[in-house]
């Protein structure tokens, strides 16, 4: 960024030389620059699905982990991203840094994790988020918010003194990758976007026009 009108220097230009072959390598690297320059929540990413009438719904989730084949977020399956997931697994997602001004579009096919991993993660989070997972019927009304306070402390009692299991309503998505630009702010509007998009085993890189 430069130092005054908010705008990215000139090395902060986007050249097809300058990034990786790999999309999800090259997504790496832009991680690592969000968490070096402090960016808040880094890995927060609007999740979009779509529902039988075809009706987009998107939501913000944060990104739990970046494999080679694209990001890895949880939920409850029975929420409505999951539901909407289980009838239809075509995602998109987009991760924005303001700071940095760069954005990443990334579009997909929603897979469920195995049990054993979801297991592995479930089992890292804090006790407060575990028990909030069984407390949470995820999208569903509610009463009141005493209701879900009340559902907390009753499942505090239930598993005082031992680990709290996943319950099996909920799990992780691998979002697979199949497109994903890059685009990085520049100055009069004359943005850098360059798209990788998946032939076979391959990725196709190209330059789109602002």
């Amino acid at each position: 960024m430069s130092a005054t009108g908010g705008r990215p220097s000139a090395n902060a230009a986007l050249h097809e030389g300058a990034v990786d072959p790999d999309p999800l390598v090259q997504m790496q690297r832009w991680l690592d620059d969000a968490y070096a320059a402090s960016v808040i929540e880094p890995t927060a990413m609007c999740v979009s699905t779509a529902g039988e009438d075809g009706q987009p719904s998107s939501r913000i989730v944060l990104a739990r982990g970046m494999t080679s084949r694209g990001p890895v977020f949880y939920t409850s399956y029975l929420s409505r991203k999951g539901r909407e997931l289980a009838r239809n697994p075509r995602v998109a997602a987009a991760f924005y840094w303001p700071e940095l001004e760069r954005q990443v579009r990334m579009t997909g096919i929603a897979e469920r994790l195995s049990d054993e991993d979801s297991d592995a993660y479930f089992a890292t989070r804090p006790r407060g988020h575990q028990l909030s997972a069984w407390a949470s019927e995820q999208s569903e009304a509610v009463a009141d918010r005493d209701i879900l306070d009340q559902r907390v402390e009753d499942y505090a009692a239930r598993f005082e003194g031992e680990p709290v299991p996943r319950p099996h309503s909920w799990g992780g998505f691998l979002i697979v990758a199949e497109r994903v630009e890059f685009w990085q702010g520049c100055a009069n509007r004359m943005h850098d976007r360059l798209e990788y998009a998946r032939e076979g085993a391959a990725w196709r890189l190209r330059r789109l026009q602002p």
